[in-house]
């Protein structure tokens, strides 16, 4: 009898037991709704290794604009809606703010960056040095002599090299931030200021991208996989290798520099000097990989907005005309566009803004982590869930955008402040009424510190671009038949570029020539300064 008793209690035992085993995977009803899950795994079965940002936009589609998702135990909520993210992540920011966490993040980066990092004091310094040294003052009232200097550099190249306008994109966006930051300028792409952050990033897109990696943070046993049988774990840590070796052969050679007792305007040399006087706010690997993460957010990002500016201005000639007609009347051939110039060219703005929506570079955006168990119109987000803010589905969405794979800047024509005022904007539908905004630099507290040094840059590059040259598709020289372009040639990774591709640039007129290089010799005046 007792026997049985025992077996009895054991046998209940074990029902319970895989009973609870059998509830993890599944969604809890008052949460919104989502893709069928199974026992365990939830919907880990469901989720691409690649081109996650594209298969969001199925699921909001068949689900609704909130939907959820199970990766085994752990839930994430995906926002392809405009108010939801307006009342959960700005409004309710001190709950929404914090990122899940990220096993892969830690092996690249140590959990030394600010854009992967808990709201901490660190991550409250780090922010701190990048609101202050690219806010709005700084940058039009100190670092733009270097964004308008490298930009006609930028031009000059162009007209000496026109075929190789992909690598000058990147050299010139480079160039720009590590001036700012390390007081370096890069004069080649070839140099280690032109391509370094370029090496950092190539690595760290296809290590952190959503749907790569398994769900090592939902299932922790993965942690203890050898590297020498996880590929994605050897991926993290060579691109962490990348990372640190690029970032400290910068410290190095501004360590260098301050030792011969050269001092320069920049950003590293006054924290360098604020901290040694009055004691360090970060270790020296997280303050080596702020300055890092200066240059990744103002280098790659930027870059690969303003090639799928290029790829734009080929596909569209029509685009080009219209904003050359803007430019000529404000500028004609006597000058090239200045950041001035902004209220009176109202239609570059319209094409920036429209560029970020058509080909977002952050397709998935990181995501964010809720503190507490919330509450939206009825449906449940449980405490930790991961919310998501879809960049690349939500201006994909037919409910939001019309026609939304068209390249039209016309959809912008009544909204001619810069993206940070509208990201600021109390009403949401004033932000974003049918569309009228995008989601590339995120919302609410964890918004790019960097916005006012990307939407400088950006319409710069624009304006001077559209001012001096005229851009097509390119010929095939054997068939002289155009060679059309593939505006989906994307690489793929938590960061999107154009793939490498090729148009014609000709320069508009011999008056623009001129021009250009009567400014080229004085940028080249004020860049010596940090040669």
């Amino acid at each position: 009898m007792a026997f049985l008793w025992t077996a009895a209690a054991l046998g209940a035992v074990l029902v319970g037991l895989i009973y609870r085993l059998l509830r993890i995977g599944r969604r809890d009803p008052r949460m919104p709704r989502g893709p069928p899950t199974l026992p365990i795994i939830g919907n880990v079965h469901q989720i691409p290794t690649s081109g996650l940002y594209k298969q969001f936009r199925e699921w909001a589609r068949e689900y609704g604009p909130i939907f959820s998702l199970k990766i085994g135990p752990a839930n994430v909520v995906v926002l392809c809606d405009r108010k939801a993210i307006h009342k959960l992540l700005v409004e309710k920011g001190n709950i929404y703010s914090d990122r899940p966490p990220s096993y892969v993040g830690y092996l690249l980066t140590k959990g030394d960056h600010v854009a992967l990092q808990q709201m901490d004091p660190a991550w409250r310094e780090k922010r701190k040095v990048i609101s202050h040294n690219f806010s709005p003052k700084q940058l039009d009232e100190k670092h733009f002599e270097v964004q308008e200097a490298e930009a006609t550099v930028l031009m000059s190249n162009l007209l000496e090299r026109p075929e190789d306008f992909f690598a000058e994109i990147r050299r010139y966006t480079a160039s720009v931030a590590t001036s700012i930051t390390y007081g370096f300028r890069a004069p080649t792409f070839e140099s280690f200021w032109g391509h370094g952050v370029y090496d950092v990033m190539e690595k760290w897109t296809a290590a952190m991208e959503p749907g790569a990696n398994p769900p090592v943070d939902e299932f922790p046993m993965l942690k203890y996989i050898p590297a020498s049988l996880a590929f994605w774990k050897r991926r993290a840590l060579d691109a962490g290798v990348t990372m640190d070796g690029t970032w400290s052969k910068a410290r190095r050679l501004v360590d260098e520099r301050r030792a011969k007792g050269e001092r320069r305007n920049c950003i590293i040399d006054s924290l360098l000097d604020e901290y040694e006087k009055k004691g360090w706010a970060l270790s020296q690997h997280g303050f080596n990989n702020l300055m890092g993460e200066l240059i990744e957010g103002g280098a790659d990002t930027t870059a690969a907005q303003l090639l799928t500016l290029i790829l734009a201005f080929a596909l569209h000639p029509h685009v080009q005309e219209r904003a050359r007609a803007e430019i000529d009347k404000v500028c004609g051939t006597e000058r090239s566009p200045l950041w001035s110039d902004f209220a009176q060219l109202p239609y570059i703005n319209c094409i920036v803004k429209e560029g970020m929506r058509w080909r977002p570079v952050a397709v998935t955006a990181l995501p964010h982590r809720v503190r507490q168990d919330d509450e939206y119109e009825g449906m449940l987000i449980p405490k930790d869930s991961t919310v998501f803010i879809p960049t690349w589905a939500i201006h994909h969405m037919d409910s939001i955008y019309e026609d939304p794979e068209t390249f039209n800047p016309d959809r912008y024509a009544h909204h001619d402040k810069l993206a940070n005022d509208y990201a600021g904007s109390p009403e949401w539908q004033n932000r974003d009424n049918k569309g009228a905004h995008h989601y590339n630099y995120g919302a609410g507290r964890r918004i790019c510190p960097g916005i006012h040094l990307a939407e400088r840059n950006m319409w710069r590059i624009a304006a001077k671009l559209l001012w001096a040259f005229e851009f097509a598709e390119p010929i095939d020289p054997k068939t002289s038949k155009v060679m059309h372009l593939d505006p989906n040639a994307y690489n793929p990774g938590i960061l999107q570029a154009p793939l490498l591709f090729q148009v014609q640039v000709k320069t508009r007129s011999n008056a623009h020539i001129e021009q250009i290089k009567r400014e080229h010799d004085l940028a080249l005046q004020l860049l010596s300064l940090n040669d």
